[in-house]
């Protein structure tokens, strides 16, 4: 059973409380520069242990010190609470 997408007034508010988060039509994307280049590769790794206890796994593009994390739940075709939840999650681990 696929997770429903959200509406878009629902959408809306959580992206309010999500500030460093840009939404490109079916997608949410952040990019945190990270102090070293390592330091950026610890941020992947723990947010790689967090996407796999959500089962829910974010595109990562690594940039030198700039990762970029861009969540969609693709089997559903767009964007779902389990994006935002991540998103969240992933702010958590940034800070």
């Amino acid at each position: 059973m696929s997770t429903p997408l959200l509406p878009e007034d629902e959408l809306d508010t959580a992206l309010k409380d999500l500030p460093e988060w840009t939404r490109t039509g079916d997608s949410i994307a952040r990019t945190v520069e990270a102090a070293t280049f390592p330091a950026g590769i610890e941020l992947v790794r723990r947010v790689a242990v967090a996407a796999e206890e959500a089962d829910h796994h974010p595109d990562i593009d690594i940039r030198w010190r700039r990762v970029t994390f861009t969540l969609s739940t693709h089997s559903a075709g767009g964007l779902t609470r389990l994006d935002v939840e991540l998103a969240r999650r992933i702010d958590q681990l940034a800070s």
